[in-house]
């Protein structure tokens, strides 16, 4: 029993003083970054109102992902110079501006130009940030952290697109993007301002002793000299592994993202029911980040990844035969678990083999895959939809990737290793 005890308070031990606002203040800021799932609840709302096709709505995804994805590596180095403090604030005040202007749009230029500032503000209050904070509190227990911290994308986006669809159904979908303005100034804002810290990297425990203190200073300084930059990443196998692989989530990922909703209204299914599934989809991955990142903090990060790849893998499979009822709540679970858990593994994965102190420089390279693989994933099957009548090809080239990606993770690994092996 005691031991049982003790290691129930080991996985929580940095979960104390200030570590515990970090928490907390990281999971709300990280609400914002599920505003960006509004525009697939009204996505009916939209083609209808605005007199649109499926790929012109699709290809509202590419000015949000290319400002999201170029503005990306530019974040990263904002928090490490400025304060994640401070990128979060700015990105929470513009969201609400952003919105404010997306519920007056009555064109599609307008709608690129709403999606764009999204992209804009999504970067800001994305992993990257958030990641870097986490980073920096937390050790022994960042799994856990992370997953705790990037279920607030999921909780936002089930709350919002709840939120803003029944809005919409009683009044119209202008009135329900009216209603994030709100969130963002009154909650958001001041939950970045007064709740994060840039931290002492790593060790956020209170009167522990100055000779405890010294020791994590010693081990932060002696892990430093090993970290890699985004110079010496660049020349290894893994990032690149890494950043093929992350392309091929963001391809598959957005790519259902937006389709999801109009699938099963395809198969019959009600607008109102669909958009409740979808938001189900969305909220599964609150649980399934705080369980995902427990759990990483247990095996080895690069495991970690392959079951999610493998989870993500069996998903797109699964996608093949929807609308199926009798599959359609298996493809959720699957597609849930494997998205949310990726966002949670991705930067243990790239702290393990790169190290902490860079993270976000590397990590905000690797997004630059988002536009690419955001960008065309949707389009692709969106054109395939239209031009076919169905989705069958489009899924199937979805579940190919995702298994040539699971494949590819089982050769990453340790390049600290490598390169400290290679000087001696």
């Amino acid at each position: 029993m005691n031991d049982r005890h003790g290691a129930l308070r080991d996985a929580v031990s940095e979960f104390r003083g200030r570590g515990v606002w970090i928490a907390i203040g990281c999971l709300v800021c990280q609400m914002g970054l599920g505003f960006t799932y509004i525009r697939t609840g009204i996505a009916a709302d939209l083609i209808e109102g605005l007199d649109l096709t499926r790929a012109q709505l699709s290809g509202a995804a590419f000015p949000q992902l290319i400002f999201q994805a170029l503005i990306s590596p530019v974040v990263g180095i904002l928090s490490v110079r400025l304060g994640a403090s401070r990128v979060l604030a700015f990105s929470a005040t513009l969201f609400a501006f952003v919105f404010l202007f997306f519920s007056r749009i009555d064109s599609l230029s307008g709608l690129y130009l709403a999606t764009a500032g999204i992209g804009l503000c999504a970067a800001g209050m994305g992993d990257i940030t958030v990641g870097h904070v986490v980073s920096q509190w937390f050790r022994k227990n960042r799994g856990l952290a992370l997953g705790i911290a990037y279920a607030g994308s999921n909780l936002g986006g089930m709350v919002m697109v709840t939120l803003v669809g029944a809005v919409a159904s009683s009044f119209s979908w202008r009135e329900g993007l009216l209603t994030v303005a709100p969130v963002a100034i009154l909650i958001l804002l001041p939950t970045a301002l007064f709740l994060i810290r840039d931290g002492p990297g790593g060790d956020n425990s209170e009167g522990e002793g100055e000779a405890e203190e010294s020791d994590h200073e010693i081990d932060d300084a002696r892990d430093v000299r090993h970290d890699l930059d985004l110079r010496a990443a660049l020349r290894t196998r893994s990032f690149w592994i890494l950043t093929t692989t992350l392309f091929i989530f963001f391809f598959y990922f957005t790519g259902v993202l937006d389709h999801f909703v109009l699938l099963l209204m395809d198969g019959g299914m009600s607008k109102e029911d669909a958009v409740s599934y979808f938001s189900k989809a969305v909220g599964l991955g609150i649980f399934s980040k705080i369980l995902g990142g427990f759990l990483s903090d247990r095996i080895p990060q690069e495991r970690a990844i392959q079951v999610v790849y493998a989870l993500l893998a069996f998903s797109s499979l699964v996608l093949l035969a929807l609308p199926d009822p009798v599959l359609l709540w298996v493809f959720i679970a699957s597609y849930g678990i494997s998205q949310a858990c990726r966002d949670v593994v991705y930067p243990l994965v790239l702290g393990r083999c790169f190290g902490d102190h860079y993270l976000g420089e590397i990590y905000g390279a690797m997004t630059l895959t988002l536009l690419p693989g955001g960008v065309l994933g949707p389009l692709f099957a969106a054109v395939m939809r239209d031009e076919l009548g169905d989705y069958d090809l489009a899924f199937g080239v979805f579940a190919v990737l995702n298994v040539l990606a699971l494949g590819g993770l089982f050769f990453v690994r340790d390049e600290r290793r490598t390169i400290d092996s290679g000087h001696s």
